[in-house]
């Protein structure tokens, strides 16, 4: 069996092995829709204090020669909005259109192919019936992973680095009257340890000036702290946040990095993402998704705090530069209320300037994938993309929205 194949029947496994156990503690009605009769876990969920959701993640990156992934989603109600999502559930279809989300933990690890491994958690939190939201997550990972570019300069070949790193991310946003806009602050810090995971060898070009040479061996071979400070602006109109159908997702946010926070890095951040999604006929949705980010300082940055092209089929960090554009679509059709089918495509552009990006090439990827309602209550789907990028064909399993 091919290594990747291997990989997605292991994980697979590892979700029908823990629903399994939990159900041997539960009522295996649980586990199916009172309405349609199928497979469902929303009951287990809302019901039972030690009901979570194993989600199996294939890593498919290239550079650490795959892997495996587990992570448990525990979802957390109040009576009240439990009572009101159940009835919803009973009544309708669409059970958690437009409700109150459900705050949600996870908490998960990976190991891949090289060695690698991460270990983290995060939790996703409404309060003041939605009119605050916190977002906020972290972790600490060894991990080996291949970069193409350093400081804007591509190199001639892969360079192998070890990063050692602890992670921390969260953002607290409020409503702006009854407007769907929310503005909060932002805050990231990653404390990390660089190191040359093989000889660098003939990394760089013979154009490159040695006093260049010497920086970024200095650069790629530290203990660098990462810490950021910012603002964030959202609009955001979604039927779900799951796995969403209908309406519009704009962020964008804004990360200042000085001595002052406790930086050694000294630049700025900008990120803007569009999602949108629409729905055309009872059974054929579509999306549409723009990503643009940049960054400005006056020195070269470390791999981990350049932006990098993020599609489904692209490996993580493999085209990188200062400034990164990202347009993807996707169609999907509603087979029924249960199943559904997508195809989807994108493109994403680096350059050194931001003036440069239309005129730099295009990286295309591709792919199709399918969705099955895992959770109706809170809208929530799960499924498998099939990609395929500039080099290499990988697939993923997906747990809520691709996005």
């Amino acid at each position: 069996m091919p290594p990747m194949k291997r990989f997605a029947t292991t994980a697979g496994l590892f979700a029908c092995l823990a629903l399994c156990l939990q159900a041997q503690a539960a009522d295996t009605s649980s586990f199916f829709d009172p309405v349609d009769g199928k497979f469902d876990v929303s009951t287990y969920l809302a019901e039972n204090a030690f009901g979570f959701l194993p989600v199996p993640s294939i890593i498919t990156e290239p550079a650490v020669d795959g892997g495996l992934g587990l992570m448990g989603l525990i979802f957390h109600e109040d009576e009240e909005s439990a009572e009101k999502r159940k009835q919803a559930m009973l009544t309708s279809e669409k059970a958690s259109a437009y409700l109150l989300p459900p705050n949600v933990s996870a908490i998960g690890g990976a190991y891949t192919g090289n060695g690698s491994w991460f270990v983290g958690g995060g939790h996703m939190g409404f309060f003041k019936q939605g009119r605050i939201r916190y977002q906020g997550g972290g972790g600490y990972g060894d991990l080996d992973l291949d970069f193409y570019s350093v400081g804007d300069k591509d190199l001639n070949r892969a360079v192998a680095l070890n990063s050692k790193a602890l992670l921390i991310s969260q953002s607290l946003k409020f409503k702006i009257g009854d407007l769907p806009l929310y503005i909060g602050p932002l805050q990231r810090y990653v404390d990390s340890e660089i190191s040359p995971a093989k000889s660098f060898g003939d990394l760089f070009p013979v154009e490159f000036p040695p006093e260049f040479v010497d920086k970024i061996t200095d650069l790629l071979t530290s203990e660098i702290t990462s810490s950021g400070l910012g603002i964030e602006f959202e609009l955001d109109t979604r039927d779900n946040v799951f796995s969403p159908t209908e309406g519009l997702q704009w962020n964008f946010s804004y990360l200042a990095y000085r001595d002052e926070l406790g930086s050694d890095l000294h630049y700025d951040s900008y990120h803007l993402t569009g999602l949108n999604y629409f729905r055309f006929t009872d059974s054929f949705r579509g999306g549409l998704r723009l990503d643009m980010e940049s960054v400005e300082g006056d020195e070269a940055l470390p791999p981990f705090a350049q932006p990098g092209i993020k599609l489904r089929g692209i490996p993580a960090a493999r085209y990188q530069g200062s400034n990164v554009g990202v347009l993807e679509a996707e169609i999907s059709w509603e087979i029924e209320n249960r199943w559904s089918v997508l195809g989807f495509v994108g493109a994403g552009k680096t350059a050194e300037s931001f003036s440069d990006i239309n005129d730099a090439g295009s990286q295309v990827a591709r792919g199709l994938g399918f969705r099955y309602l895992v959770a109706r209550r809170y809208g929530f789907q799960m499924g498998m993309d099939l990609a395929r990028g500039p080099e290499d064909t990988v697939f993923y399993i997906t747990a809520g929205s691709a996005w």
